[in-house]
């Protein structure tokens, strides 16, 4: 994928659009997964709401100045929007809804091939299906392996995660793969220390792998 190639002023605009976009998204996004999925609940509290638009909004500025014009940025942004509620979701119902951890998965797939009809980059589409088979795999074994430790929600939420790291590379892939596990065993650490009476399978592990993803997506793309 490419860097941002606009010049001189155009720069910081087209960021703070991409940024502004992601706080306008986000909201919307909650109030429809609260009409079409009843079973996550009402809308959460103000003070989730304005946290999860500022986490979306930034994200897709990040991903907006780390990608610029490539064609693959939609398919970023889209994690950026998804991607945060599902972290969200998580964090309150230790839960990643199948419909929207599909949504995510199928979008992510339609976005990434036009952008491989866009730019050229096949071989980039045919990693990302390889990424999200590989950690799909993965994490289906440690699940089978270890049943307390790995929540099936997990497992299919390996695949769009694996999709996108496995687009921007295979080094991405693995370093993606691994800092998502090693957050969330540093996550869980903490959390049992601070609350003995909480296990290590009660800790969600979805924010972990999305925290790993972006960090690769901005850091290492």
């Amino acid at each position: 994928m490419t860097s941002l190639g606009y010049a001189g002023s155009t720069v910081p605009l087209f960021v703070t659009g991409l940024g502004l976009l992601g706080l306008l998204v986000s909201p919307v996004a909650e109030m429809l997964i609260a009409k079409l999925l009843p079973r996550i609940g009402q809308l959460p509290s103000t003070r989730v709401r304005m946290t999860t638009a500022l986490i979306t909004g930034l994200l897709c500025a990040g991903f907006a100045f780390r990608f610029g014009a490539d064609p693959g940025l939609p398919a970023f942004v889209l994690l950026a929007v998804l991607g945060v509620q599902l972290a969200r979701i998580d964090v309150s119902l230790h839960l990643l809804p199948n419909p929207l951890v599909l949504s995510l998965l199928v979008s992510g797939l339609i976005f990434l091939f036009a952008a491989a009809i866009g730019g050229q980059q096949w071989t980039s589409l045919l990693r990302a299906f390889a990424g999200a088979a590989i950690l799909f795999v993965i994490y289906l074994v440690l699940a089978i392996i270890s049943p307390r430790g790995m929540g099936m929600g997990d497992v299919k939420f390996a695949a769009p995660i694996g999709l996108y790291l496995g687009y921007l590379g295979w080094s991405q892939l693995l370093y993606g793969g691994l800092l998502g596990f090693i957050l969330n065993g540093i996550v869980t650490l903490l959390a049992v220390r601070q609350n003995h009476s909480e296990r290590a399978s009660e800790v969600p592990h979805g924010p972990s792998m999305l925290i790993a993803t972006a960090g690769v997506a901005l850091f290492l793309a």
